[in-house]
């Protein structure tokens, strides 16, 4: 069953965010992900929530993802998001 990794992130130091950006991606495909919603746009329909950059990824399983967020080739990359954002990064089961 398909799992989601969903982020909202709040840049603050944007060059070493670039610098992640570009690493990232071939950690995710690595592990069976893909991008689902990368930026872009967003509007609140409900509630108080105000995001500020919304990623959603898409793997095969809870296990793929965590394997990713877990794995040595996304350590070093996570370490420097963690240093150039603050956000909440939740991981779920699909249906």
């Amino acid at each position: 069953m398909a799992a989601y990794v969903i982020a909202d992130i709040e840049v603050t130091d944007p060059v070493a965010f670039e610098a992640y950006r570009e690493r990232v991606p071939a950690t995710i495909a690595q592990y069976g992900g893909r991008y689902l919603v990368r930026g872009g746009r967003h509007e609140t329909l409900e509630g108080s929530w105000r995001p500020h950059r919304l990623v959603v990824l898409e793997f095969p399983s809870l296990e793929a993802a965590r394997r990713w967020y877990d794995s040595p080739e996304y350590r070093e990359p996570k370490a420097l998001r963690q240093r150039a954002s603050r956000g909440h990064v939740v991981l779920v089961e699909g249906v």
